[in-house]
């Protein structure tokens, strides 16, 4: 069903989605039998407030691609876009000036008032250290008007597909994920905090470090799974404890200012096709929407883990 796809809590509000859509697991039984896979985008967005975007992180995107997602999604919705493996996995975060300035002239623009935060998740083999983290907090631009800035400085590799404009001038929003234990320092979350730097509330079945810290003026959250890493789903008694916490950001109960935040939560446990169950079930908890009435503790078979 159709809706507005946020709930206001306080000042913030909740948006609710899946990492992805495009899992051939899910043709059949979260999509129905028979669904064209390109209207797979505008089914899953009738019933999210919102969705992150992952292919951008295997390779670069096109702008017509990106003016397709836009067009396939209501008013009001948001995608999150998650920055290029090139920049966090293989320069790790290094020497990326004409990296960044390609994959913000790949199309992320054209998503236009549609663009949300900007996700960057760090691999497990990259420790805290924080000269890096400020030079690169440093280079990420904070307006779409910068975004275009920097895209116009890329190199030949998107030369015959960049798109270097903006339709208006907005703020841009920057959340780290990280997966080393030396993240647990009080210095990572407090240099973050002094970059407005949104660190990443990463539920990952106790694999990676869990920091629930709120750093920004806003709070991003990945649940990757409760008990087994993308594969087993949330139990009520769980998402419920997550409605909570989501509901003390947003509306700035449980945050030391005071002040709401936007929350952005995202299901990446597909493996069993329990994603997008989990996340209709968690945005009804908290009163947001579009929700499709379904069977949130619909069981599945699991297949093999799609990316």
């Amino acid at each position: 069903m159709t809706g507005t796809g946020t709930s206001s809590r306080g000042d913030g509000c909740a948006y609710v989605g899946i990492s992805g859509w495009r899992y051939p697991p899910w043709r059949g039984d979260f999509y129905p039998t028979g669904l064209a896979q390109r209207l797979e985008l505008e089914y899953a967005a009738s019933r999210f407030a919102s969705i992150e975007l992952n292919g951008s992180f295997y390779a670069l995107q096109r702008p017509e691609n990106y003016r397709a997602w836009a067009d396939s999604t209501p008013p009001g919705f948001v995608f999150s876009v998650k920055g290029g493996r090139f920049i966090t996995h293989m320069k790790k975060l290094r020497d990326v000036d004409t990296a960044l300035a390609n994959f913000f002239a790949s199309g992320v623009l054209a998503l236009g008032p549609k663009l949300g935060p900007f996700l960057w998740q760090l691999p497990a083999s990259v420790p805290y250290d924080a000269e890096r983290l400020i030079d690169f907090f440093q280079r990420l631009p904070r307006t779409t008007s910068a975004a275009a800035e920097l895209a116009s400085r890329h190199d030949e590799r998107v030369t015959d597909r960049a798109h270097t404009t903006t339709d208006a001038d907005r703020p841009l929003r920057h959340a780290l994920e990280v997966r080393h234990d030396s993240y647990l320092d009080p210095a990572f979350t407090a240099l973050a905090a002094d970059h407005d730097i949104a660190v990443v509330v990463a539920d990952t079945a106790g694999k990676w470090p869990f920091l629930e810290m709120i750093t920004a003026d806003f709070a991003y959250v990945r649940l990757h799974g409760d008990e087994e890493l993308y594969v087993s789903g949330y139990s009520d008694e769980a998402l419920d404890r997550w409605a909570s916490k989501i509901t003390g950001w947003s509306t700035g109960s449980t945050v030391p200012d005071g002040a709401g935040r936007d929350v952005y939560v995202y299901f990446d446990n597909d493996v069993k096709v329990r994603a997008p169950y989990d996340a209709m079930a968690l945005a009804d908890r908290l009163g947001t929407g579009p929700v499709e009435a379904a069977d949130a503790n619909k069981p599945a078979e699991a297949p093999v883990r799609n990316g």
